[in-house]
This record gives structure tokens, C-alpha cells and sequence, in this order.
């Protein structure tokens, strides 16, 4: 692999206390097994899963230079992105969500501080080297005994349901298959579920190519999850695209209240 894509990633302390003194390994997560050993001073980590857990990655680490400023830090009525893809994780039934971040990273644990969820995050330096090094830099944290999986799902994808995620853990749970991800007329969109048999294949992934010859070598239609369910498919890069779909949001917001005679 090539060297500029070093994954050796820090778990950096609670939001608040991003910056100087940034601790090297912090665990905030409930669904984290007793056994915990953190080691600062070695940097070692020490993690067992509950074998029915699977963990999220969330990729967050990017310029989203197309956008113009940060996609994490974007409104969505009261939330974020970042936090309204928080929150469905949670109401999903996930409970450890490991978040990826880079760029600008300190105006982004800041934002998420406001919040009041919890999240464990991991410093990508090398985010420039693109989504790969990121998506790597999470697996090294979850990558622990008893892991299952791993659940990812990227930043500018925050309008996905909880239902989606939902039936993604469900099939994967039912099939074990390789790769589960939602698709729809022939889209896959996100979240997408990756058996642990894959992590050294994405490891020793080509990083011009990302993950994706990994996922096209070893998706099954046991891992297609069909699904009525646009906003797994909706990639937001450009402002343009945050616009429509805050316009679609808000229509589906003001159908919401009026049919609960608000």
C-alpha cells in the first residue's frame, strides 16, 4: 500500500476538548464490552465487541470542496448532517458510531459538541489522500474480537431513513452476506455493511480505485436490499444538490405536521 496512506489513527478526546491536549485514545461508546483497557502512553488499544454488535463508520473527513464548506457542519432543520446521521444510526438500533474526520476538524467536533450525542472520533491526517485512507482509518478502531462487520456510510448522505439502515442490518444479520448496501432501480446507496472477511482486502486495496473493486468483487443479490427509500440514494456534493434536497426535506417536514394536526 502505498505510504502516504498511513491508517495508524488517534481517538481523539470529547468534542470540547479538541485542540491542544487532544487525548490519544477515549471510549464513549455503550455498546463497548466491559473489557477495556486504554493505554495512552502506548497508544494501545484494547476493545472486545459483543458479538450481535455492529459498529459504524461514518466518513466525514473530506475538503467537500465542490460544496464550498463543510458538509458535516451543513443545517438540516435543528441538526447537521452529521448529527441527523447520528441520530438515525441511533434510532436504528446502532450504538457505537466511530466518526472519521479531517478537515477542519475542530470546527466539526465543535459543532458536534452542541449536540449532546455521543460518538467516538478518529483524526484521518493523511484525508487528502482520499476516501480510502479514511474508510481505513475507521476499520483500524473497530477492527476488534468479536466484531462481525462494519457499517459505513458517508457524510453527505443524511437523508436516509432509519428503516433503510434497518433492513441493511437485518439482511446482513439473516444472509451474512460479504456486502449488503440498499439498492433501487439498479443504485446502491448507503449504508453499506462489509463483512470483516473484507477488511485485509480493503486494506491492500489499490488507493487510486478506493473500495470499490473490493465491494463490485465480492456484492451477491443476497446482499441487495431492496428499498423505497430516496434519500439513500442522494449523494449531496454541490450546493445546488443541498438545496433541492432541504426543499424536499421541508416539504416532507410540513406533510409530517399537518398530518399529526400540528
Amino acid at each position: 500500500m502505498a505510504a502516504a496512506l498511513r491508517t495508524g489513527p488517534e481517538l481523539i478526546g470529547r468534542p470540547w476538548h479538541a485542540g491542544s491536549g487532544v487525548a490519544h485514545v477515549h471510549f464513549r461508546a455503550a455498546a463497548l464490552a466491559a473489557n477495556v483497557t486504554n493505554d495512552v502512553g502506548h497508544k494501545r488499544i484494547l476493545a472486545s465487541y459483543d458479538p450481535c454488535v455492529i459498529p459504524a463508520i461514518v466518513l466525514a473527513a473530506g475538503k467537500s470542496s465542490r460544496m464550498g464548506r463543510l458538509k458535516a457542519n451543513l443545517r438540516v432543520g435543528n441538526d447537521t448532517f452529521l448529527t441527523r446521521i447520528v441520530r438515525t444510526l441511533g434510532d436504528a438500533g446502532v450504538d457505537d458510531v466511530v466518526i472519521v474526520v479531517g478537515h477542519e476538524m475542530g470546527a466539526v467536533l465543535g459543532s458536534f459538541a452542541e449536540s449532546g450525542l455521543s460518538a467516538r472520533f478518529v483524526e484521518n491526517a493523511d484525508y487528502e489522500s482520499g476516501q480510502l485512507s479514511s474508510l481505513l482509518a475507521g476499520l483500524r478502531v473497530v477492527d476488534r474480537p468479536g466484531v462481525m462487520a462494519a457499517l459505513i456510510t458517508l457524510v453527505d448522505v443524511p437523508f436516509v431513513s432509519a428503516m433503510t439502515v434497518r433492513a441493511v442490518i437485518d439482511r446482513y444479520q439473516q444472509t451474512r452476506a460479504s456486502i449488503v448496501r440498499p439498492t433501487r432501480h439498479g443504485r446502491h446507496g448507503h449504508p453499506m455493511i462489509v463483512d470483516r472477511a473484507l477488511f485485509d482486502p480493503l486494506r491492500h486495496a489499490n488507493p487510486s480505485e478506493g473500495a470499490r473493486l473490493v465491494v463490485r468483487a465480492h456484492a451477491t443479490p443476497d446482499g441487495e436490499v431492496e428499498v423505497d427509500d430516496e434519500g439513500a440514494f442522494g449523494d449531496i456534493d454541490t450546493p445546488e444538490e443541498y438545496a433541492r434536497a432541504l426543499s424536499v426535506f421541508e416539504s416532507a417536514a410540513r406533510v409530517a405536521l399537518k398530518d399529526d394536526g400540528s
